[in-house]
């Protein structure tokens, strides 16, 4: 009998051991520290949120491991390596810069597991060895959009002021992709860091060119810098951006300065001033209350939504890749990556999805609204 009775707690245990390692593991990589935090946390939360809204696949539970990066490209590469190397993770989520988002694709790409980026990723993948997508709307579509704005607006002449860096890139490249289509131009092409604490001089040189109007190219907190400078030097045209200031920090720093910029946005920022029908409506609406629920805040920014629509794609196309493959095998990492490239029309509080190999974004027009920062908050502008 107890022979018997150690057999079946033996099985017992295997059985449970089984059950266990069957578990989805996901590994999520944001910017809890360093410059790139005020738009990390919010991506945190987001995730928290995600799990709290589905935190199983037909039955396998997800178990997510949190890393900070510390806004550095090299810490970003470190935790992917650890992540799949030691925690044997199914897919990675991240991170807050697109530095170090590039940075973990590089990683994800060359130990071949998928990957959803929640910061833009330039470039064109080969079809034949992709292993990430991203979920933002590209810069290109995020600022064809302002542009049309600024056209309806009759803005003519634009100075242009971003980060020295990937991001800073892709605004400025998509304004002067558009300058024929919208009849804009574009004078400047003024940069700071991330870490500047001033941005006079730059500022300086967009005024000697007597814009119309002026796009920021930055983010979160520090892209409340160049409004500050305008303000100071009584600058009364108009202002542009684009979702990536969408955050708490960005108002309260940039204050009365800040007021009446106008940014192409997700129209989860917005949702409940969207129509009834607006596919972004119901679900954006069953976000917020699954965010309050897991952080005890509400949400007031566009960035953890960001990390709430790749959940979304993760889990849509973790339900087909569990029919052929069990998590934790090289075959599950294999059919999740091919489900998330074949994803189609699926909605998310920021978009659209439809997603194909040889590109990393799979997004339209429909994921992008015009809003309005009046007094202190965003305002639906149709």
């Amino acid at each position: 009998m107890r022979k018997m009775l150690s057999l079946t707690a033996l099985i017992g245990g295997l059985v449970a051991a089984s059950t266990a390692q069957a578990d989805i593991t996901i590994g999520f990589v944001t910017s809890l520290s360093g410059p790139g935090s005020s738009i990390g946390i919010p991506y945190g939360r987001g995730i928290q949120a995600a799990l709290e809204y589905k935190n199983e696949v037909n039955g396998e539970k997800i178990k997510l491991i949190q890393l900070d990066d510390g806004s550095d490209p090299s810490a970003a590469t470190r935790n992917a390596r650890k992540l799949i190397e030691e925690e044997k993770v199914d897919l990675l989520i991240g991170t807050a810069t697109a530095p170090s988002t590039i940075a973990m694709m590089a990683v994800a790409t060359e130990l071949k597991v998928p990957m959803i980026a929640v910061s833009p990723v330039i470039g064109q993948p080969n079809p034949a060895d992709q292993w990430g997508i991203s979920v933002p709307q590209p810069a290109s579509l995020l600022v064809k959009v302002v542009a049309d704005r600024m056209k309806r607006d009759a803005m003519k002449n634009i100075g242009y002021i971003g980060f020295s860096d990937a991001w800073g890139d892709l605004v400025y490249n998509g304004a002067k992709a558009v300058e024929t289509v919208d009849g804009i131009k574009v004078l400047t092409n003024e940069r700071y860091a991330r870490v500047d604490t001033s941005v006079t001089g730059q500022i300086l040189k967009v005024l000697a060119v007597r814009p119309d109007a002026v796009l920021i190219g930055g983010s979160g907190t520090q892209g409340a810098l160049p409004l500050l400078a305008l303000s100071e030097r009584g600058f009364k045209g108009k202002t542009y951006g684009t979702v990536a200031l969408v955050n708490p920090d960005f108002v309260r720093v940039g204050g009365k300065a800040a007021e009446g910029i106008q940014v192409s946005a997700g129209p989860v920022i917005v949702a409940e001033q969207l129509p009834d029908n607006h596919f972004a409506k119901k679900l954006a609406l069953e976000f917020r209350a699954a965010f309050q629920k897991a952080n005890n805040v509400p949400t007031t920014d566009g960035f953890s939504a960001y990390s709430f629509d790749g959940w979304m794609i993760f889990t849509s196309a973790a339900a087909r890749a569990l029919k052929t493959a069990k998590p934790g095998t090289v075959e599950f990492r294999k059919a999740l990556r091919d489900e998330i490239l074949s994803t189609k029309e699926l909605s998310g509080v920021h978009a659209v999805y439809n997603f194909k190999p040889g590109a990393y974004h799979g997004v339209d027009e429909r994921a992008l609204v015009i809003v309005r920062l009046v007094n202190g908050a965003w305002t639906y502008q149709p």
